[in-house]
């Protein structure tokens, strides 16, 4: 069956009545106060009134969300969730753009709101556990905006003695074995930045993986155990040990990046990196479908706004 045949696609009242059983699954929520016992439906459809005496504000399934005051209609909001969880690289704008019928400056507007809801919020746990592998490894993509001064001489902390690429954009993801990723863009790949992220989101009684970068000497130290493979003597995998799913991840995040968005500033990178670490965690080995995708984005929008303007300049 054709997903864009369904009713939420094609009119605002069903999208609106969609939206609401996926937040609102006992009912409406005031979105500003949280009250959920006291709220009455207005004569304007899908609007209701907070009963909350401190409150009294009027709120609609779109209040507290990155959809909040838009003007786009709301099934063409599920349309965008829907086609940047479903496509595995990823949906530029100007694709967007034709497929929802909108300008591309509207288009442009969801994609970046739809990757906010993507991005992980709140206290996440950590990764592995007893008995649990995870990968851990740094790439390079695109050139840094703003050049950062490299000492003279420079302890080489990459693997084959190198000191790493200059001048490009640092991101370092962990991996867990057949679970999800956690990217991080960071302004140096060192040794110092990159064992903070480790010791912060890795569960003590892990396994480490990696290959043999001299930013992760030490982590045996931190966790179980840290089990190398030595990439520059073409050594990729010995036994289960290996860093071949975190290169996979880069792989697709790659193809993605090139292929389809071709350019990101880098003030944008962290929310293309949510957009690719949210699909990896919601594939359809973890048992998602790519409706269950985008709904799991929606829920994902609760709470955040995402504005370019400072509020007193809204006015101006």
């Amino acid at each position: 069956m054709n997903a864009f045949t369904e009713p939420y696609f094609q009119n605002d009242e069903a999208a609106r009545a969609k939206l609401e059983s996926v937040r609102w699954p006992n009912g409406p929520v005031c979105g500003r106060c949280g009250e959920s016992e006291r709220r009455y439906a207005t004569k304007r459809p899908g609007r209701y009134r907070c009963g909350n005496p401190a409150c009294r504000k009027d709120f609609t399934v779109t209040t507290g969300t990155v959809m909040e005051s838009s003007h786009i209609p709301l099934h063409k909001w599920l349309m965008a969730f829907y086609l940047l969880s479903a496509s595995k690289k990823g949906m530029s704008s100007h694709q967007l753009m034709r497929s929802l019928g909108v300008t591309y400056k509207s288009a442009w507007f969801l994609s970046h709101r739809v990757r906010e809801a993507m991005r992980a919020g709140g206290l996440v746990p950590p990764m592995g556990g007893e008995g649990g592998i995870v990968e851990a490894d740094e790439t390079y993509f695109g050139k840094a905006e703003v050049q950062r001064p490299r000492r003279a001489k420079l302890p080489p902390p990459t693997k084959g003695g190198k000191v790493g690429p200059a001048g490009k954009r640092a991101i370092v993801s962990l991996v867990e074995r057949g679970g999800s990723v956690r990217s991080f863009h960071v302004a140096v790949a060192d040794k110092v930045t990159v064992q903070k992220i480790i010791a912060d989101n890795i569960s003590r009684e892990s396994r480490l993986h990696t290959d043999e970068s001299r930013l992760y000497v030490g982590a045996d130290q931190i966790f179980a155990s840290h089990e190398t493979v030595k990439h520059s003597v073409k050594e990729y995998v010995r036994g289960d040990v290996h860093t071949n799913s975190a290169e996979g991840f880069f792989s697709i995040f790659k193809r993605g990046m090139r292929g389809i968005y071709q350019h990101c500033g880098e003030k944008h990178l962290h929310r293309y990196l949510a957009e690719y670490d949210f699909r990896y965690n919601h594939r359809q080995k973890l048992g998602y479908s790519d409706m269950g995708r985008a709904l799991a984005a929606i829920r994902g929008a609760e709470g955040k706004r995402l504005t370019y303007r400072k509020p007193d300049e809204a006015r101006v």
